[in-house]
């Protein structure tokens, strides 16, 4: 039977082009905390919704708003406009509960009270080259960031929701138990390490960053109440070498700079890794055909507008990398949405 010839269709076009639709009824969602707000009483009204937000719109502009978030399995609803009564869907209630220490919104609330603006410029930054972040003006991001605890908090609450899921599955999948010690650098709020100590009695970890970071990180450890295996140290991988442990991780750390700075990451971790002992990275790992992984290459293309020099990466460029610099072999773990774990083994 002759095939019928594809005929042209705009959805998927329109469906991108105005996806800033979409993102900001979510970031809107999450800025209202009201994720947060439904999960305490479980079920709650429209009305009883626009009341707690404070939210001065019409009812029909608040209908649309909540079936939207309804439409795309943000939120259950039974009934119908005045009737509608609204609960989280399971994933919203886990993730977006500003209470729960399971809370990725962070990342939500930077991406809409930074990003959102920084990337409104990309056609300048493939135009230039050059970043369009505070970069752009000559500062340096990390050091304006790092002087500023309210900046700082709020970035380690977006890395922690960027990576929340991803350090879950790490720690469930990765088999940790032929090693008993693990540093995590640049490991902002510590979560990755106590993940892995959560998961695993035998681990003792140190979640390693500069001395500003520590303060928070600790208070996030206590939380967890696992200071007994999860330490903070404090050190700058531009000056200082790696503490010594079995295992040495980075969670989106490398794609933050160029090819240079990467070799020289993958270099103070092997040198800081016994014989046996294991480099991981845990980011948006770009499939080699390049032509699959939507979220690794617009990680990438967020690095031009947020660095201009950092880039995110296929296995094949980490093979590349670690051969270069002496690892025996690589594997490679596909963890939450565009994030894989690249592996490579001293």
């Amino acid at each position: 039977m002759e095939q019928q010839s594809q005929k042209p269709s705009s959805t998927s076009i329109m469906q991108v082009g105005t996806g800033f639709w979409a993102s900001k009824v979510l970031l809107g969602a999450v800025k209202f905390e009201l994720f947060t707000k439904i999960a305490e009483k479980k079920l709650m009204s429209a009305h009883e919704i626009k009341s707690s937000l404070k939210l001065n719109c019409t009812d029909r502009n608040l209908f649309d708003f909540l079936d939207t978030l309804t439409t795309f399995g943000f939120l259950e609803r039974e009934g119908l406009l005045d009737t509608a009564i609204y609960s989280n869907n399971i994933s919203t209630d886990f993730f977006l509960d500003k209470k729960k220490l399971t809370y990725i919104g962070g990342m939500l609330e930077m991406q809409n009270n930074r990003s959102y603006d920084i990337w409104s410029n990309f056609e300048e930054a493939l135009l230039t080259g050059r970043p369009q972040s505070e970069a752009k003006n000559g500062e340096n991001f990390f050091e304006t960031l790092y002087s500023d605890t309210v900046k700082l908090k709020e970035f380690m609450h977006y890395m922690s929701g960027l990576q929340m899921e991803n350090f879950i599955l790490l720690a469930q999948s990765f088999d940790f138990s032929k090693y008993k010690t693990l540093v995590d650098i640049g490991g902002s709020a510590g979560l990755l390490s106590l993940m892995v100590a959560k998961n695993h009695s035998h681990m003792s970890c140190i979640s390693w960053d500069l001395p500003p970071v520590a303060l928070i990180a600790n208070e996030v450890i206590e939380s967890h109440q696992l200071q007994d295996r999860v330490k903070t140290c404090c050190g700058d991988f531009f000056k200082d070498e790696f503490p010594k442990a079995d295992i040495v991780t980075m969670g989106n750390v490398l794609h933050d700079w160029d090819e240079k700075t990467k070799l020289m990451l993958f270099k103070k971790a092997y040198d800081a890794l016994p014989d046996g002992g294991v480099f991981i990275a845990i980011e948006n790992v770009i499939d080699d055909e390049r032509k699959m992984n939507a979220g690794g290459l617009l990680m990438s293309l967020n690095m031009l507008v947020q660095t201009g020099t950092g880039f995110d990466y296929t296995f094949a460029d980490f093979n590349i990398w670690s051969e270069k610099i002496g690892f025996k072999s690589t594997s490679i773990i596909p963890l939450s949405g565009p994030t894989s774990a690249a592996i490579a083994f001293k």
